[in-house]
């Protein structure tokens, strides 16, 4: 089994490569949660909801998010009664929210509901919530604390940002499955999504990466910087107000207490002796996944590392 640690828009784009190169029922996906919002009273998970249109097959790919061919006629329509709208929701997407909303409720886990709504859409690999309990992405800027979703959607990450935090993480648990899965892997990959942001918050969660650290199955984790900037978003700004620095080097050294193998850019080359006096194999090519040929490509890579 191949378990990924994934974000949203990019981890999704090598889960797409992934998924196509082995069998489904092979892959496990490992969701960060810490950007689900309540909005319009609704629960939104943006980055499950993210991996499971895309393994569905439902994926905008123009926008990275989303439902191909979705109209906004609702949200128009709320933005003229006067409510926000400055998160994008479509009508088809509308519904997966109002199933999930209404399905929690019920009394259903946040893992149980993505469950179901992935079979529903006809997924056949497993997508888990990193924790069913109630983590968020909080930020600090100059002048007030806003959540990821403000940050990055309201405020098109315009804003300094002076500290990020998880809230409510401490007193979190992983999911169900998620530990068994660690340690059942033949193999774990870290996909090139917000170190911060994505994969921070899964790894936050109390015991996610002690069993990163303890598992005997190999770790290769795929950078989402080149140079000094995210391939997508704010990672390299948000990697900064962390204290960190915002490279590949920075990311490898994020993860090298559980890292086996780092897949950084060509155009990183130069930082392959730092990376490896932190006991991390490095792998140069090209990191960039601009259609599908390219998002097979690069698992076809990562898959191959992941045997050695």
């Amino acid at each position: 089994m191949i378990v990924v640690l994934t974000g949203g828009t990019g981890g999704a784009k090598l889960i797409e490569g992934l998924a196509v190169e082995i069998d489904p029922a092979e892959l496990t996906v490992i969701c960060n949660t810490a950007d689900d919002c309540v909005l319009h009273g609704l629960h939104i998970s943006p980055d499950i909801d993210t991996i499971t249109y895309t393994l569905a097959g439902l994926i905008d790919d123009a926008r990275g998010w989303g439902i191909k061919g979705d109209t906004f006629t609702t949200l128009e329509q709320l933005g003229r009664l006067g409510a926000d709208a400055w998160f994008k929701l479509g009508d088809k997407d509308l519904a997966t929210h109002l199933m999930r909303t209404r399905l929690l409720s019920d009394g259903l886990t946040l893992s149980q509901v993505t469950s179901q709504i992935g079979r529903t859409l006809g997924v056949n690999e497993a997508i888990l919530p990193m924790t069913d309990a109630r983590v968020e992405t909080r930020l600090n800027t100059a002048n007030k604390e806003v959540s990821f979703q403000e940050y990055f959607v309201k405020e098109h990450w315009q804003p300094e940002v002076t500290r990020v935090f998880y809230a409510g993480v401490e007193e979190s648990n992983p999911a169900p499955g998620v530990l068994d899965a660690l340690g059942s892997a033949s193999a774990i990959i870290i996909c090139p999504s917000n170190p911060v942001t994505s994969i921070g918050p899964i790894l936050a969660v109390p015991g996610i990466r002690d069993a990163l650290k303890k598992t005997s199955a190999i770790v290769v984790g795929v950078s989402p910087i080149i140079g000094a900037s995210a391939i997508t978003g704010p990672a390299h700004k948000l990697m900064s107000a962390n204290g960190w620095e915002a490279s590949a080097l920075g990311v490898a050294r994020a993860y090298a207490d559980f890292l086996d193998v780092f897949v950084i850019a060509h155009e990183d080359q130069s930082l392959r002796a730092q990376i490896a006096d932190l006991n991390v194999k490095t792998v140069a090519t090209n990191i960039r996944m601009d259609d599908l040929v390219s998002k097979r490509r690069l698992a076809r890579e990562v898959l191959a590392l992941a045997k050695k």
